[in-house]
């Protein structure tokens, strides 16, 4: 009843599934050290933004430049309301509380007055809104930080420098920072499931019609624009979540870590390899992305290493770490080519056993 019939389907799945998830969940534990634990978290937080994402685009059919500027507003909502009060919860509920209407109202308008044009339009309106809200973002220093974005405290739960347990059992410490990854990864868990009932439920069942065949739809009654911009305004949400518990995570926000539209694109890549329509798309998809750009160039640098000692500098050379993001666009064509349904997609079209 979690997952309101919404289960992966497919063994191999599943599987696949569960072990991302139980890596995520004892990350902290499985890999000492900031750099894996920054990693995990990032994963958590592009599941939920990418996800968010697939709502619009993978059931609804809409095509949005915004989502950024959406994430940003969760991301700055929670980061000015701890910087002008001070760390404490109630900051961190009211930064979250304020990004979620504001997000909310303007997802809203967007909707109301864009979704009845064709969709490249509307693709097109959403990218100079959210254009316009990056420069606005960066142009208040006064308020925003401007370039250099704004740095703030949190709880003293959440420092790095709190000891909740001291050498426990198995040796195993409880610091802020823990309590802080597990902060973002349940409140990701949770997120995650409030979408998977959701579109499960009559109304995501509306949405996949509509994305189906649009005339249809109306032609039995369902108000397009309606169902379109509830979804625009769910997605929304969502991304704002997203963006809040990056800001906590990260402890400082600005335009590179919020509102860039490379974000926008990498949201897209990981839709596509994941599969959209899913919503599980987002977590397999989060993972190998994230992964590939934390760990392929020390891979590759690794390679390059082993294969110049063995006298093959020929080869050693398409190795050669500075060649990193030519790789990871190689790696990215090809699941393209071989998965163009994505990876869950993939997996549900395999003949069962």
């Amino acid at each position: 009843m979690i997952l309101s019939g919404n289960a992966p389907r497919g063994k191999v799945l599943t599987a696949l599934l569960l072990v991302i998830v139980i890596v995520l969940a004892l990350a902290p534990f499985l890999f000492p050290g900031a750099k894996p634990l920054n990693v995990a978290a990032k994963i958590c937080v592009f599941a939920l933004l990418v996800a968010s994402y697939d709502l619009l685009l993978g059931y609804a059919g809409i095509v949005s430049f915004a989502h950024t500027m959406f994430f940003g507003i969760g991301a700055y909502g929670v980061a000015l309301t701890l910087y002008a009060l001070g760390p404490s919860w109630g900051g961190i509920i009211l930064g979250l509380g304020a990004a979620i209407v504001v997000a909310a109202i303007l997802a809203l308008a967007i909707g109301l007055f864009s979704l009845r044009v064709q969709t490249i339009f509307f693709a097109m309106v959403t990218l100079a809104v959210a254009s316009a809200f990056a420069v606005l973002a960066s142009q208040l220093s006064w308020l925003t930080g401007g370039e250099d974005g704004r740095t703030f405290r949190v709880p003293e739960v959440l420092r790095p420098g709190f000891r909740l347990i001291e050498n426990g059992p198995l040796g195993i410490s409880i610091t802020g920072r823990t309590l802080s990854y597990y902060l973002v990864f349940l409140s990701v868990v949770v997120l995650f499931l409030v979408m998977l009932r959701i579109v499960e439920s009559p109304f995501g069942r509306v949405l996949q019609a509509i994305r189906e065949n649009p005339f249809r739809a109306e032609a039995l009654g369902y108000r397009i624009i309606y169902h379109r911009t509830i979804a625009n305004v769910l997605g929304a949400i969502f991304a704002a979540c997203a963006g809040a518990l990056n800001a906590l995570w990260l402890r400082y926000t600005g335009p590179d870590t919020s509102l860039s539209f490379n974000i926008m694109i990498d949201i897209l890549l990981i839709v596509v390899i994941g599969g959209m329509g899913t919503l599980y798309g987002a977590i397999i998809g989060a993972a190998l992305f994230v992964l590939a750009e934390n760990y392929l160039q020390t891979l590759m640098g690794a390679a390059f290493g082993a294969l110049n000692s063995a006298g093959a500098g020929f080869v050693a050379n398409f190795f050669n770490p500075d060649r990193w993001l030519l790789w990871l666009g190689l790696l990215f064509i090809l699941s393209v080519y071989f998965f163009p349904t994505g990876i869950v997609g993939k997996l549900r079209a395999e003949p069962k056993s």
